[in-house]
């Protein structure tokens, strides 16, 4: 039976997978990898800001708003990966690991955006000092502990519930670490005792990147991938009825040009006015938005020229000479560390001091992205979820395929959270088809370009019915009056 689908519904969508080097359409590391890290040079203001960090006696994690474990800790691991992990770096990476152990428990001095900031840091440090294979034992408790604190109530919220309501520096920084975490779980599996009691995706984190990838495009500004937020003051918004993460190119209001504009940021230095208030909200955000999109666009997403490149834009609008008092926002502080990144992706020169201060939830871009090398190219794409059209709950083991004619060119199977995906396929046009016994077969017709990400195919499968009349009862007594 063949039920007809729009090609941008709002659910769970896009897997991706392993990051071992033999994957062709993920780079190795979720950040940064061995070989690229091995090019970074050992002299020069980047690196020495980075070595004395490294050689400095920071204690441990304490958690909170204002904590630089987490980059001092990154700072250690980049230090013990350009010596040698096995050699001359080798004392750097025993006191990352005890560092990044350290982490565990210093949640509870914060609430949700605390350890928002500070989880990516953390994540990609035991990514590059290798910790599963350094230290097996201590590295599966800490999997175990990045697995469930996704799920911790601190202070009435938590990372997953922040990220999917709040479209600001909240829901922003909570997203990066929601992906930073999915990622080191996809590469290292989620321990066997971990998420006990929470949701099935805790234990996907196949579903989970997807997730994040859906959330982060509909706060680009594609609404059809998702649209959940919670916003407050429209002013900023171009269209108070559609608001947006960044609002869309040509977006202006009465006259003043508004494209770039991160609304729910923005609005906290007061409702629309002209000229514009520096706003150090809409940094912080941002600080998150890099993170998250540079883990994405290592897996294959082309997150940098989603939306009309809305990323660039907003730094552009940061950039131009329209604020109250004069002048642009240039980054300061601890938000220079940003603009390495920016200009590394899109060819920009904002400035971007040489050291630079690392932020909240980054930091050492100024050696790690001082120099563009080569970068994943956009992978073509097709994915999206299986549903059960009378309960709306996620089908497992369907079975999923692509064909043209009588050629089944692609098949794979639907995970326990229901997500599906073809990835790294060739373009063209096909059939996707869908089936499962107990369930009605499914089928529509897609067609995907090259280097194009269909994100949301989902799928609607209908159980099937014995629609036949009853058997008439056997062996009835009736009783006479």
């Amino acid at each position: 039976m063949k039920r007809n689908k729009t090609s941008h519904c709002i659910l769970f969508l896009l897997t991706v997978i392993l990051f071992s080097a033999t994957d062709g359409y993920a780079q190795q590391g979720i950040w940064i990898s061995p070989d690229e890290i091995a090019t970074l040079p050992t002299s020069g203001a980047g690196w020495n800001k980075i070595k004395s960090v490294a050689d400095s006696d920071f204690g441990k994690a304490k958690g909170g708003h204002d904590d630089k474990h987490d980059t001092n800790t990154l700072a250690q691991a980049y230090v013990a990966a350009r010596l040698g992990l096995t050699g001359g770096g080798s004392s750097y990476r025993a006191k990352a690991a005890d560092n990044i152990m350290s982490a565990i428990g210093s949640e509870d001095n914060g609430n949700a955006l605390s350890l928002g900031r500070n989880l990516p840091s953390y994540v990609i440090a035991a990514d590059v000092i290798d910790f599963a294979n350094y230290d097996p034992s201590r590295e599966r408790e800490f999997r175990k502990w990045i697995s469930d604190v996704r799920y911790k109530v601190l202070d009435s919220r938590w990372i997953i519930e922040a990220s999917e309501n709040r479209p600001n520096n909240w829901g922003l920084m909570t997203l990066a670490a929601r992906i930073a975490v999915a990622t080191y779980l996809k590469k290292n599996g989620v321990p066997s005792d971990a998420c006990q009691g929470l949701p099935a995706q805790c234990q996907d984190p196949q579903a989970e990147i997807g997730r994040v990838a859906q959330i982060f495009k509909g706060w680009l500004g594609d609404r059809s991938s998702y649209s959940g937020f919670k916003y407050g003051n429209l002013s900023w918004q171009v269209d108070p009825n559609k608001p947006v993460g960044i609002n869309p190119k040509g977006s202006t209001k009465e006259g003043h040009n508004i494209d770039g504009v991160l609304p729910d940021d923005q609005r906290r230095a007061g409702g629309f006015q002209w000229p514009p208030p520096k706003e150090n909200y809409v940094y912080e955000g941002l600080q998150a938005v890099l993170v998250t999109s540079e883990i994405l666009s290592r897996q294959g997403y082309d997150v940098w020229n989603w939306q009309d490149k809305a990323i660039l834009r907003a730094y552009q609008w940061q950039h131009t000479p329209h604020f109250k008092g004069g002048g642009a926002y240039e980054a300061e502080g601890d938000d220079t560390w940003q603009l390495h990144i920016v200009n590394y992706h899109y060819g920009t020169d904002f400035p971007a001091p040489v050291p630079s201060q690392p932020g909240k939830n980054m930091g050492w871009t100024e050696w790690t992205h001082k120099e563009r090398s080569g970068s994943s190219e956009p992978l073509t794409m097709i994915s999206g979820t299986v549903k059960n059209a009378a309960s709306g709950d996620p089908v497992e083991d369907a079975s999923v395929s692509l064909r043209s004619g009588n050629t089944v060119h692609y098949t794979t199977s639907s995970s326990a959270s229901g997500s599906y995906s073809f990835i790294n396929i060739d373009a063209g046009s096909y059939t996707l088809e869908a089936a499962r016994s107990g369930f009605e077969s499914w089928s529509d017709n897609v067609s995907v370009s090259e280097g194009q990400q269909l994100l949301g195919q989902n799928i609607s499968l209908t159980p099937i019915t014995d629609g036949s009349a009853p058997d008439p009862p056997k062996n009835v007594q009736v009783d006479s009056e």
